[in-house]
Formats: C-alpha cells, sequence, structure tokens
C-alpha cells in the first residue's frame, strides 16, 4: 500500500490538475510558488515539487527559471490528431444522431478523439457531465446546452462560452445581439418561411401552424410562419401549440376539424409524428391529402415513412455537425480567430402529401 507521502503526493497532483483545468490558472497564468503551495495544502515542499514535476510530465504546467511555475495554454497541448472534444447532446435518439454523424466524420479524420454524453434534457445532468470532461482534459467542448426553461438563458450561454476550453454551441444561441458563444445553429425561422412559401406557391392562400410546444424549435417556427403569411399577403386559421405528451388522436381530430372550418386547405405541422397524426385525423374526416388538405411537416425525421410520404422542412443536421466540429478544430489550431455565429438555412424535402410530387421542389 502507499505510505501517507504517496498518497499526500497524489491527492496534490489530482488538486493542482483539476484547478488548471477548470481554470483556476488560465494559459499562461502564473502558479503561487511552491513555498506558498506547501503552505496552502500543508504539505512539504519535497511533495510539492513531486506534484509539480508530474504536471510538468503532462504539458499542464511549465517551468521558467528565474520566473516561476506557469499553466501551459490549452492549444499548446493540443497537436493535431491528438486532440480530445467533448460532445454533449440532449438526445441520441432523434434528430441528434445524424448531427453526431457529422461531427464523428470530421473528428475521426483529423484523428481526433471524441467523449460523448447524453444529458436527457436535464440541466443538473448537463453540468455534471461537463464537469467530467473538463476533469478528463478535454481540449474542446460541442454542447447542446438545455436554454429552455432555464432560469436564465443568457446567463448560462455566458458561461458556456467563459469555459477554459474552446467551446461551440450547436443549435443553440441567443436571439439578441449581446451572445457571446461560437454556435452553428439551423435558421429555424428561414425553414418555416420556406414552407409557407412553397405551399403559397401551389395555390393556397389561408394556412395553418400546428405546432408542438416545450421545443426550441417551435417558437422561431411560429416567427417564421407568421412571418411569412405577413410578406406573401395570406391569411391563417388560429395557431395552436401542445406539449408532446399531449398531442393524440383526438387532439389532431379536433384540429383537423377546427382548421378546415376556418377554410384551411393547407398546414404546417411541427413535427413529423404530430404530421403523421394530422393526415391520418384528416382520413377520419373524410378529407384527401393532399386534395383536400396539404400537409407540410417539420423535422424529416420519420416523414417519408408516413402513410402518405410527407413534404417536410429538412434542417441540415449532418452539415450542422459537420460546420461545429470543424470550427471547434480550427478554433483550436486558431486561438486569435474572430468569434464565429453559423446559421445554416435548411431546405424543403417535397414528397406526396403537398401535392407537388415528385417534381417540383422548393430550395428554402
Amino acid at each position: 500500500m502507499p505510505d501517507s507521502r504517496e498518497l499526500k503526493f497524489r491527492k496534490l497532483a489530482t488538486d493542482l490538475r483539476t484547478a488548471i483545468r477548470s481554470g483556476v490558472w488560465a494559459g499562461g497564468a502564473k502558479l503561487p510558488t511552491e513555498q506558498e503551495l506547501a503552505r496552502a495544502h500543508r504539505v512539504s515542499l519535497t511533495t510539492v515539487r513531486r506534484a509539480v514535476d508530474e504536471l510538468v510530465a503532462e504539458g499542464l504546467v511549465i517551468r521558467r527559471q528565474g520566473a516561476g511555475t506557469f499553466a501551459v495554454p490549452r492549444t499548446m497541448t493540443v497537436h493535431g490528431g491528438a486532440a480530445m472534444v467533448g460532445v454533449v447532446v440532449p438526445d441520441t435518439a432523434l434528430y441528434y444522431p445524424k448531427v453526431l454523424e457529422g461531427v464523428e466524420e470530421v473528428l475521426t479524420a483529423a484523428g481526433a478523439r471524441l467523449l460523448l454524453t447524453c444529458s436527457r434534457y436535464r440541466p443538473e445532468e448537463e453540468d455534471a457531465a461537463l464537469r467530467r470532461m473538463l476533469d478528463s482534459g478535454v481540449d474542446g467542448l460541442l454542447v447542446v446546452p438545455t436554454l429552455l426553461g432555464s432560469a436564465d438563458p443568457a446567463a448560462l450561454v455566458r458561461r458556456l462560452a467563459a469555459l477554459p476550453v474552446p467551446t461551440v454551441l450547436i443549435e443553440r444561441g441567443l436571439d439578441d445581439g449581446d451572445d457571446p458563444s461560437e454556435h452553428v445553429r439551423t435558421d429555424h425561422v428561414a425553414g418555416a418561411y420556406a414552407a409557407v412559401r412553397h405551399l403559397a406557391s401551389l395555390g393556397h392562400t389561408r394556412l395553418a401552424l400546428l405546432s408542438r410546444s416545450g421545443n426550441p424549435t417551435s417558437a422561431p417556427v411560429g416567427r417564421g410562419f407568421a412571418a411569412a403569411v405577413a410578406d406573401l399577403r395570406l391569411r391563417a386559421a388560429g395557431p395552436f401549440s401542445v406539449p408532446y405528451d399531449r398531442w393524440d388522436s383526438e387532439v389532431a381530430d379536433a384540429q383537423v376539424r377546427r382548421i378546415v372550418a376556418e377554410g384551411a386547405t393547407a398546414v404546417v405541422c411541427f413535427g413529423d409524428r404530430e404530421a403523421i397524426m394530422v393526415v391520418s385525423a384528416a382520413r377520419r374526416a373524410g378529407l384527401a391529402v393532399p386534395g383536400d388538405l396539404a400537409v407540410v411537416s417539420y423535422d424529416d425525421e420519420i416523414a417519408e415513412l408516413a402513410e402518405v410520404p410527407l413534404t417536410a422542412v429538412s434542417p441540415p443536421k449532418r452539415h450542422l455537425g459537420r460546420q461545429a466540429a470543424e470550427l471547434l478544430l480550427r478554433r483550436l489550431g486558431e486561438p486569435d480567430l474572430p468569434r464565429h455565429q453559423i446559421r445554416l438555412r435548411p431546405g424543403v424535402v417535397v414528397r406526396r402529401s403537398c401535392g407537388a410530387y415528385p417534381r417540383e421542389a422548393a430550395d428554402g
């Protein structure tokens, strides 16, 4: 068994390593002197020197003759393919698997390692995952933070932007001009606008929006829908939105009856699952899709598998992951790179449910 001196040395090395990786001493900062560390941790100078020697060997600190010991900037520990990237996503069932495909393609091609965690939309799990990754020595982070429901989303984004390693947010950011984060996002406002414009090009003048609330995408989809209806001088039935767990066949039946009574001939539905319910409800009401009611879904996860394959707004998920990973790797190699905030426009994949299949397509 190790003696007490060995245990003290190991504990001190771990404490110092954690402090450096969590940003207590930023890259280039001078650490306390060995005498100060000995007093603060109540250990001998020999124990301090052994702990610091270990951090020097790991490349975390550097001794400068006559000047002291300094934390090494993180970029100095990254040598091409040696980078380790932490990735935190809220879900690995829908939407994000394709994003992860793009991330993995880029990191694998660069020889980088990936450390993946699913937060399940739970802020406490997200925070714990970030702490573990920083303690593990990741060189950079790709994060889909849980902003919806946060008491202060702006403070959360600022905290992520200030982490001690380069961090790129995926599908998240702030909608005002005071966003310090580096991010890659889908322009969901543009996606909804494209869906309305496509339906208008087919002759529809009165549309409806049926949505799923409690999701970060629902608000920008609503803004894009409203903007397109106004710009194109269309009319809209009253909007409708309920949480995911309240969407069922009875809700779909009631909403189809309502929007048809209000004169709508086309509906944009967020997301695919809800759109499939709307198609089934239309059939139960004796309506043909797309003959009586055209349907465009938003997300394009399972739209192609519907009984009537759904025209869908398709966020560029794989490209989103690629762009985010490429940006992070570039940031690791070029610390002074200007901060990037990238938005990707989704396309409209045309299938049978809108009546334009198979030749006509909208470019988003």
